[in-house]
């Protein structure tokens, strides 16, 4: 075995308050209720973690629309037949709301037999029905439209569940029929994701739609902080440079109850065989004792002497592997936390996969889908007794400069690093940025730390039960619309989340010296935002780009001063809001100037070069460095926009032989564009 090179991204720290597993008098936990006081929406989108009770909360909303709001009836709509079963029948009198949620067996289409396309007649005969609740599949769904035609659903409930499946891609037919529903405006919508980057790349719905649609959001710090037992998530990844069976033991705890995703067969990081990758891990976890006969689970005795149990969902067996999946599905899962130790899988054990114990998700590869990435954390975020951590890793192959396709392991570094940094967001506390005026006051609702509120300078304060950072920012510029408002308190991360996977900000971002931090945080960022967000004014544009910038320096700063300080570092790096308040402090003034001129992905190199081999990241910084960028023309525009403002606050251009890099770059794109129209003139 190598030496065990694995450096934590960020492990964020909770208070396991109880908050958000305990019900109110409804029988509602705070996810739920939050979205009940939305019932009366006609259009709504639930953004809430795994396990965090969507399925139920839908159940209280339609039963709402159903019996006070004249809606006929109510079809939910899942990606797999398997999540139908979250929709199952429920007394929720018995726990203190108005009605219980039932449906007849013959409408849970999910138990039916059958392919999905010949499911669409039940679903015709079921609008024909006085019955109330339908469950199907999104393909069902998506037959039966393309039959019946949209006006067929008017006056109902439209529940979409695992929205992010949904996309406003002309291709995708589920949204282009979303699309139509909406525009005909004669049905109610309800959507619910668990994953904050809806479609990845691809937006779910175009602007003018999702701006009918009121959002719920619940954020993971609220889920994890409130919960009974979880007291720690730590988000990391492990580079190899041989097999990753050989060095799996490096990073797998045979003690921790653990689900390993193996890579696709089509994958850089994939042996050649699925199956031989599977007994590889099984070989090195201990010595094969057997199958059980009752689950057709495998027995390995571990080096302590342990007997582990081994759910393999690889196996092409389709008899072996359904008797597996079925034992995982037992009751005895749920109360038995030694039901099984380690499971096994390609494609299974991600969406809608519900083993409470797992402590560990163990993920070979990189996932080119955040969505994938959120879902396959999401299984590790149950809240379980004696749980008390958790954690996510993921297993990179190293790109060595000696393989021919050193190009593609570079690129899938790069996206794993991105898919790193997204997460942390994700995970860490919400940030609300202010500007810093002098009649700002103390807000009560937040605590300022030692001292208190002070205001002769940028305050941090932090509410412990919202998860909730106020941070005063000196020259910030506050969004005017509705639409940039809604962006800054709700979408920052989906902002971020085009930023870190742009290829040539992270490319520069790591490997580039000589490029200066504003080039990506004013000029490269303010293109992605004008091209994410065309029907933003400039100074909206500009504001979601300081915010956006904000959160995502200010995550990575309280990183880097976890990372670097002794005593903080003392604490297991759990302290991010120590972390936050820490580097908030040794700063004079928090102002916007200042934030832009940090490099986002300077922590990330930092990590990069400690959990990577001298070799590696030589052969990552020549491929960088060898598609380098010249200053194109919409860049040398942006750069020019900047040197103006630049000038009307300091009524001179920038200096081309100014000491400062910053203006200097000003001063080139302002000369870039000039030539340009000298060489346009000439013909």
């Amino acid at each position: 075995m190598t030496e065990n090179k694995s450096i934590p991204s960020v492990t964020v720290n909770y208070k396991s308050t109880g908050s958000s597993t305990s019900s109110n008098e409804l029988g509602m936990r705070p996810m739920q209720e939050r979205a009940y006081e939305k019932r009366g929406e006609q259009y709504l989108l639930i953004k809430s973690p795994p396990a965090s009770g969507k399925s139920r909360a839908l159940m209280f909303i339609a039963l709402d629309k159903l019996e006070n709001q004249g809606v006929k009836q109510a079809i939910i709509a899942v990606p797999e037949k398997s999540i139908g079963s979250s929709f199952a029948d429920e007394p929720l009198t018995g726990f203190g709301f108005y009605y219980d949620w039932h449906v007849e067996p013959k409408w849970n289409l999910c138990n039916a037999p059958g392919e999905d396309g010949r499911k669409i007649n039940s679903v015709k005969s079921f609008l024909e029905s006085e019955d109330k609740i339908l469950v199907c599949t999104h393909a069902t769904f998506r037959f039966a439209i393309e039959r019946f035609g949209v006006e067929a659903f008017d006056d109902r409930l439209i529940a979409i569940d695992e929205f992010h499946h949904v996309s406003a891609e002309e291709d995708n037919v589920l949204g282009s029929q979303l699309k139509q529903l909406v525009s005909r405006d004669k049905v109610h919508v309800v959507a619910m994701t668990g994953s904050y980057f809806r479609g990845d790349a691809n937006p779910v719905l175009a602007p003018d739609d999702e701006a009918k649609f009121d959002t719920v959001t619940y954020t993971y710090y609220e889920q994890l902080n409130g919960y009974e037992y979880l007291k720690t998530l730590n988000i990391g990844y492990y580079f190899y440079s041989e097999a990753y069976a050989d060095e799996i033991l490096n990073v797998l705890d045979p003690n921790e109850k653990t689900i390993i995703h193996i890579p696709n067969v089509n994958s850089r990081e994939s042996m050649g065989d699925k199956i031989k990758e599977v007994e590889h891990i099984i070989e090195e976890l201990g010595d094969w004792q057997g199958i059980d006969p009752d689950t057709g689970f495998h027995l390995v005795k571990t080096s302590e002497g342990k007997t582990i149990r081994i759910a393999d969902l690889v196996d092409d067996d389709k008899s072996k592997r359904d008797k597996v999946s079925a034992s995982l599905k037992r009751p005895e899962a749920k109360k038995n936390r030694d039901h099984v130790d380690i499971i096994i899988a390609l494609g299974m054990a991600k969406e809608g996969f519900d083993w409470i114990w797992c402590e560990h998700a163990l993920t070979v590869g990189y996932r080119s889908s955040l969505t994938e990435i959120v879902q396959i954390i999401g299984r590790a975020t149950r809240d379980a007794p004696a749980k008390t951590h958790a954690r996510f890793t993921n297993l990179i192959a190293e790109p060595d400069a000696a393989e021919d396709a050193v190009t593609d392991a570079v690129n899938d570094t790069l996206k794993a690093i991105s898919a790193s940094l997204l997460m942390e967001q994700v995970l860490a506390p919400k940030f609300n940025f202010v500007p810093k005026n002098p009649q700002n006051t103390a807000d009560p609702d937040f605590d300022y730390g030692e001292g208190g509120y002070n205001p002769d300078k940028c305050n941090v304060g932090f509410n412990d039960q919202s998860g909730q950072f106020q941070i005063e920012i000196k020259g910030l510029t506050e969004p005017k619309s509705e639409n940039a408002q809604r962006i800054c308190q709700e979408d920052l991360n989906e902002v971020i989340a085009a930023f870190a996977q742009d290829k040539q900000a992270i490319e520069r971002g790591l490997f580039d010296e000589e490029m200066v931090p504003e080039e990506l945080t004013q000029v490269r960022m303010g293109k992605i935002i004008k091209d994410k967000y065309p029907e933003l004014d400039d100074e909206d544009q500009e504001s979601v780009r300081q915010h956006a910038i904000a959160a995502l320096n200010f995550t990575q700063k309280a990183k880097e001063t976890l990372n670097n300080d002794d005593e903080l570092g003392g604490r297991g790096n759990t302290a991010l809001i120590d972390g936050v308040r820490k580097f908030t402090m040794d700063v004079r003034d928090l102002d916007v100037d200042w934030i832009d001129s940090i490099n986002p992905f300077s922590e990330a190199y930092s990590i990069l070069s400690k959990a990577m081999t001298e070799q590696s990241l030589k052969a990552m910084a020549e491929v960088i460095s060898a598609r380098k960028p010249n200053i194109s023309a919409d860049e040398a525009r942006e750069l020019a926009k900047r040197g103006l403002k630049f000038k009307q606050e300091r009524g001179r251009l920038p200096d081309i032989k100014s000491a400062d890099p910053w203006e200097q770059r000003m001063a080139q794109g302002i000369a870039f564009l000039a030539r340009m129209k000298a060489e346009a003139a000439n013909g």
